[in-house]
């Protein structure tokens, strides 16, 4: 991954963000010697966005299986026929 210092990104922004682009690896940016923030593609940000989505889904139907709160097929399809029609 590569590291630059806020100062430099802030003179050098264009050239960084097209490097970002090319090689679609992060940039960490450093204020103070101390990493900062992130700098990433926007496709990339999305796609891990997503991911993120459907990692909290699973993580809640988990949670709700391991609760009992679960409904027989029959119940699951007059539940979901509103937005089946």
């Amino acid at each position: 991954m590569k590291t630059e210092l806020v100062t430099t990104l802030k003179r050098k922004a264009t050239k960084i963000l097209a490097e970002l682009h090319e090689s679609k690896e992060p940039v960490l940016i450093t204020e103070h010697g101390q990493p900062s923030a992130y700098l990433l593609d926007v496709h990339d940000f999305e796609s891990m966005q997503n991911r993120m989505k459907i990692l909290e889904g699973i993580a809640k139907g988990e949670t709700a299986l391991s609760e009992g709160r679960v409904f027989s097929e029959s119940e699951a399809e007059v539940k979901l026929s509103k937005w089946l029609k």
